[in-house]
């Protein structure tokens, strides 16, 4: 598999998406994997497939270009929360369903039925919880780099990932603590 020849599939390789999408998603690719050494390092008997990491961290954000959000290029006209979703039906079409569940289970620290119900999101009522530990990684990694394109190549502190999480509830920043913690990230 080649994820940058699925997002040039997807994406003008010239636009400003691309250009934005493919620098955050090699950003979030290699915090994905410097986090997952960390974890070897202190846990040896946890299993990662790094490949498959890689693959999917650089995929997990494909779903942008359905959004509205024209500050980093994308047009569409979905609501920015819905992009993981959509990215699981691009990658899904791409032949690649292990890939999707990461394009769907990364917004946030994941997203729960509950919330989804709560908060009147426009999901489908599911939850939306990374479960492998190839997700979890690429989740955590994925709040370390934002889209803003005077920001792209700044990465978060430990501290500001966390304030900018606990905007979203104590419940999302409780997640992050256990996500943290299952990840040796200290």
């Amino acid at each position: 598999m080649n994820p940058f020849a699925i997002l040039e599939k997807h994406y003008d390789p010239f636009g400003e998406a691309h250009r934005i999408l493919v620098i955050h998603s090699v950003l979030v690719a290699r915090k994905a994997r410097e986090i997952a050494a960390n974890l070897l390092e202190k846990r040896p008997g946890v299993q990662v497939d790094m490949d498959f990491l890689t693959e999917a961290a650089l995929l997990h954000d494909i779903g942008i270009k359905q959004c509205h959000a024209p500050e980093i290029g994308c047009f569409g006209t979905e609501p920015y929360i819905r992009h993981g979703i959509l990215g699981r039906k691009i990658v899904e079409a791409e032949g690649y369903p292990r890939h999707a569940l990461v394009c769907a289970r990364h917004t946030g620290t994941g997203i729960t039925r509950a919330e989804v119900r709560q908060q009147g999101l426009p999901l489908p009522e599911d939850d939306y919880l990374p479960v492998t530990i190839e997700e979890k990684l690429i989740c955590a990694a994925d709040k370390f780099y934002g889209k803003n394109p005077e920001k792209l190549w700044r990465e978060r502190k430990t501290k500001g990932v966390e304030k900018s999480i606990g905007k979203h509830g104590v419940a999302a920043l409780e997640r992050w603590k256990v996500l943290r913690d299952e990840l040796a990230m200290d």
